[in-house]
């Protein structure tokens, strides 16, 4: 555990989840909370539902039934006020590549309805915060993967979420870009109260940075907890995460749509 969590509200709730595709249950009766200053990692194999399930808590994909609820708001019923407080972090981001860093945070300002004033100073500030300030004028595309990365990441924190939903976000960084992206993250869940929703394929950022941990295999989530918890359920001893994940999900089946 990365830090002591304190008792705060849930910030995301899902209840009962399905997703199907014809006959086939992509994410089968999912439900889980996270907590405001909590970091969640969300593991699983290829086509375990972990991207699935990220699309559904984003509002990109409806969900066949159950219930999500982002800041007490269920997402179904007031899409707007629970998208409102939601930055999502796709795995593979989409840019305007003919806008330049600085023009493309502008826009999702406006997006966000952001006053200009504090759009042009928010914008500055992430900018400078993902080491890209001195890029700022220059287009989107001739950014490397990892800055584009980390640029989508500042437009995602500009209108400051409350709720962060991240699909695999060291994509792409180098060593010193994943670092800088984990210090950020646990800046935002310590100090700002951010819940932050990672799916992740990287065991060591997991058990580096996560507080709590959901296994997901073949659609079901399969086991929850702190790493330690999940180790003591499993009778894993000391096994770091990977060689826990392993055998956690070793008998199960792999190859439901991801």
């Amino acid at each position: 555990m990365v830090h002591a969590r304190k008792t705060q509200k849930t910030m995301i709730r899902l209840e009962n989840i399905y997703k199907r595709y014809r006959k086939h249950a992509a994410v089968s009766d999912l439900s889980l909370n996270v907590k405001s200053g909590e970091i969640y990692g969300f593991l699983g194999p290829n086509g375990a539902g972990k991207t699935t399930t990220i699309r559904m808590i984003a509002g990109a994909l409806a969900p066949s039934s159950g219930k999500i609820f982002l800041g007490g708001h269920n997402l179904a019923q007031k899409p707007r006020q629970a998208k409102s407080i939601l930055g999502y972090i796709p795995d593979r981001p989409f840019l305007y590549e003919k806008l330049s860093g600085q023009e493309f945070l502008i826009f999702t300002a406006d997006l966000y309805r952001v006053p200009k004033e504090q759009a042009n100073k928010r914008s500055q500030e992430l900018l400078e915060l993902f080491e890209l300030f001195d890029w700022r004028d220059e287009l989107i595309e001739n950014y490397s993967h990892g800055m584009k990365q980390r640029l989508i990441m500042s437009g995602a924190l500009l209108p400051r979420p409350r709720i962060l939903v991240v699909d695999e976000p060291m994509v792409g960084l180098d060593p010193r870009g994943a670092k800088l992206v984990m210090d950020i993250f646990r800046s935002l869940s310590r100090n700002d109260g951010v819940a932050i929703f990672i799916s992740t394929h990287t065991m060591s950022l997991a058990s580096r940075l996560c507080d709590r941990i959901g296994i997901i295999q073949n659609g079901c989530l399969i086991s929850e907890g702190t790493e330690q918890e999940l180790r003591q359920r499993a009778g894993a001893g000391s096994a770091d995460l990977e060689d826990l994940f392993l055998e956690l999900t070793a008998s199960e089946e792999i190859g439901a749509p991801r």
